[in-house]
């Protein structure tokens, strides 16, 4: 039930609660129409008994009986007894009665002969002329109660029927009721996918308790985009006026630097102050581009190139660094592959991860970078022997100012693998890690090739 969706859930409570209650509804009217069927054989009986009276006369001293006496009408057999004999003197009973059953009179007999079922009406009557008679009326009640139960059959065939149909539209209904949250689902996800905060749920006017909720969603959602915009405007501000002050506090560190006698304690404190430097001005600008992005202001220039080569190129470059750390950087590059990219920012996302691979491996370990079409996809994977990622972290790395911990907090801000995400995001590049600790990652790109 858990594992159901609320549209389900409430369809079939519904056809379980309208089942239950056609089910009571029926069981009580069958209950009460048996009992009423009969009801109105016994009184039928009765009143045809208690009419035939009228059938009887007598002429000369003898019994006229008129010929309705003798028909049977409504499946109901009319005889006379003789009161003081109990001899049967006209009329006519049910094959196989028993002609010498003992009068009751005035009770409605309930008499079994076989298979069948009988009920029996015995009523006394004084004939003037002649004295008293006792008259018999004799109906079978197995006609009534086979309709009944006919109706009882059929009615047991169309439950499953009706059952059926109520859950179909309970469905409908539930599917109909649903839709305004479907609606604010797919909403949600649409923001989350696209990341685009201007989405709205906007519902048509109503009063009901879904439409309150939604019109309360876009008003919570107007008031995060206000708040994250102003964040975004804060972070772009704030990264472009921090660009001045860090330019000339670089151009005074290196100023002092110069008449400062190297490997004095003034120079080495210089020297620290001007990495620091350095790393806040890479974090300031990682920070405008990052702001920039958000806004939509970034020109975004994609043209047709050969990534093969480009990205050889930056293997070659890397692979002089990795060599001054003792570190061997390895690649097999397909040769004439081709891409739509924005050039720039491509060699910023393949540099980010590069560095990386170089800041965390070990020395007398490789970096291995292959590039390779798979069907109608470019891969690019990048693959370091270094300290590896923690797999709870794994799904954290790509926030922005996130790092895993101290031993990779130097000199970076983490704002990196940010940028990567961003630019393989806008790329419509997919992006997989494949980490353990102290043994590497690899940093797999996956372009969609291009469609001719």
């Amino acid at each position: 039930m858990k594992q159901l969706s609320i549209k389900l859930r409430l369809s079939l409570l519904h056809t379980v609660a309208m089942t239950i209650v056609v089910a009571i509804v029926l069981a009580l009217l069958f209950s009460i129409s048996s009992s009423e069927v009969l009801s109105n054989v016994r009184n039928d009986l009765e009143k045809r008994v208690n009419e035939s009276f009228n059938d009887i006369s007598v002429l000369n001293n003898e019994l006229i009986f008129d010929a309705d006496f003798f028909e049977v009408q409504d499946g109901i057999y009319l005889s006379a007894y003789n009161d003081d004999s109990l001899s049967l003197l006209y009329g006519r009973i049910p094959y196989g009665f028993d002609y010498d059953l003992a009068f009751a009179e005035g009770q409605v007999r309930d008499i079994k002969v076989g298979e069948h079922n009988y009920y029996v009406y015995d009523s006394r009557v004084l004939v003037d002329g002649h004295g008293n008679l006792v008259i018999r009326g004799i109906i079978s009640y197995d006609d009534a109660e086979k309709e009944f139960k006919t109706t009882l059959r059929i009615a047991l065939v169309l439950l499953p029927l009706l059952v059926i149909m109520t859950a179909i539209i309970g469905y409908l209904m539930s599917k109909r009721a649903m839709q305004p949250v479907s609606k604010i689902t797919n909403t949600v996800k649409e923001i989350r996918e696209r990341e685009d905060l201007s989405k709205r749920v906007d519902l048509k006017k109503g009063s009901d308790e879904i439409h309150v909720l939604a019109k309360t969603f876009d008003e919570l959602l107007d008031d995060i985009e206000k708040s994250v915009d102003r964040e975004k405007k804060f972070t772009s501000d704030v990264a472009h006026e921090l660009r001045t002050p860090l330019a000339v506090e670089k151009m005074a560190i290196e100023d002092a630097m110069k008449k400062t006698k190297p490997h004095s304690k003034i120079y080495d404190d210089l020297k620290i102050i001007a990495n620091k430097n350095e790393m806040m001005t890479k974090m300031v600008a990682q920070l405008l581009l990052l702001a920039r992005a958000d806004q939509g202001r970034v020109k975004i220039q994609k043209e047709v190139i050969d990534i093969s080569e480009l990205l050889e190129a930056l293997c070659l470059e890397f692979k002089e660094l990795a060599k001054d750390k003792g570190i061997s950087l390895e690649y097999a590059i397909d040769k004439e592959i081709r891409l739509k990219v924005d050039e720039t920012l491509f060699v910023r996302m393949i540099n980010n991860v590069l560095e990386n691979a170089l800041k965390y491996s070990k020395p007398a370990t490789t970096i291995k970078v292959a590039l390779k079409k798979e069907d109608d996809f470019i891969n690019i994977s990048i693959k370091d022997e270094g300290i590896g990622i923690k797999k709870a972290n794994l799904d954290k790395i790509f926030e922005r100012f996130y790092q895993e911990d101290d031993s990779r907090s130097d000199n970076s801000a983490g704002l990196g693998l940010a940028i990567v995400k961003w630019i393989a995001d806008i790329h419509d590049a997919k992006i997989s890690v494949i980490s353990k600790e102290n043994e590497g990652t690899t940093f797999s790109f996956i372009f969609p090739g291009i469609k001719r």
